[in-house]
């Protein structure tokens, strides 16, 4: 098979498309025979060696597919066979097939596209869980989204205009109109001002029930400051480390060192809360993640669920996906086919 190699840690010409013997499913496992691959922040930073939890290289990245079942595994229901899924991959979703867990597949809906089926799993799990399961939001609360462009922005914007709350968010203003169109209610430039008193002037100074955070750094300080009584806080990645080689390395420890430290007693006395989410280390709760992706296929057919994939770009042309999306280029999902 075909794939996607990332052969060290550096810029994007460290990645390679190589030949690799092609996987065999064991015990519970179905192999897909991948028809997109969506492409994340994360890959990013493993690439850049930012990312604790990527894979040794040289090593296959990805973390969601969509494709067809190929085979199934000793134990595995055999009726998946020939079936058009979405699966959750722990690493190696890009190339032309994979192995996964048969608890981590699930039956891609047809009115959705193989790409648009690859911008599922990752974004709108952690925009589910920043949301629903640990932000608690509710209707007429207010949420301020970051990177409200970005895959899991639109997510959470979905997400957050089906319960009925108040949306805020931060992009570029070559964003905003498009945005709009989604339903977000109030965008803000984050680029050409301050987004802080922005928002606090359009909220009266009474601030925000949720904020979702993946920035890192100074901007949870000012995140935090954002929050009104009852608030919470959801952290989920620390993009302004993202470079290669040492200034990667010196933004990541300038990110650290600019980390506010919450203190239980501090938090008690504010009325505010402060939460982490890591996708990534949910793989021990398959079954609460299954009930979240059962909410999200529901959403679909209900239409209040659009993933929105902003380009596509085939397997060949990987580093040109990368520098997509480190130059935050993207509205929405970027999707890698073989």
């Amino acid at each position: 098979m075909r794939a996607v190699v990332t052969t060290r840690h550096g810029g994007v010409d460290v990645m390679k498309v190589e030949m690799r013997p092609d996987p065999v499913p064991a015990k519970g496992e179905v192999l897909v025979h991948v028809k997109a691959s969506g492409l994340n922040f994360a890959d990013i930073l493993a690439r850049q060696g930012l990312y604790p939890d990527g894979p040794r290289k040289p090593c296959i990245m990805g973390y969601e597919v969509s494709g067809t079942v190929e085979a199934a595994g000793e134990g595995v229901d055999q009726s998946l066979v020939g079936k058009s899924v979405i699966a959750m991959t722990r690493f190696g979703g890009q190339a032309e097939l994979v192995t996964v867990s048969a608890l981590q597949v699930f039956e891609k809906p047809d009115q959705l596209s193989f790409e648009q089926g690859a911008a599922i799993p990752v974004n709108y799990l952690t925009a589910w869980a920043l949301l629903v399961t640990m932000g608690g939001l509710k209707k007429d609360e207010a949420v301020l989204i970051h990177n409200a462009g970005g895959g899991v922005g639109l997510a959470a914007l979905d997400i957050a205009k089906h319960i009925g709350a108040t949306t805020y968010g931060t992009a570029s203003a070559g964003k905003h109109e498009f945005l709009k169109e989604r339903g977000l209610h109030h965008a803000i430039d984050y680029r050409r001002q301050d987004w802080l008193p922005v928002l606090m002037n359009l909220t009266n100074n009474r601030g925000v029930e949720l904020v979702i955070d993946p920035l890192g750094g100074s901007s949870w300080k000012k995140s935090y400051r954002a929050l009104r009584a009852t608030g919470r806080m959801g952290v989920f990645g620390l993009s302004t480390a993202s470079a290669s080689g040492i200034r990667g390395k010196l933004r990541a420890l300038k990110a650290v060192m600019q980390t506010p430290r919450f203190n239980p007693l501090g938090l008690m006395s504010r009325n505010k809360g402060v939460f982490g989410l890591n996708l990534g280390h949910l793989w021990g709760e398959g079954d609460k993640v299954a009930n979240w992706m059962s909410e999200i296929l529901r959403g679909i057919n209900e239409a209040w669920i659009r993933p929105h994939v902003d380009h596509v770009f085939p397997f060949d042309q990987i580093g040109e996906a990368h520098r997509y999306i480190e130059a935050r280029k993207n509205i929405g999902k970027v999707v890698l086919v073989p």
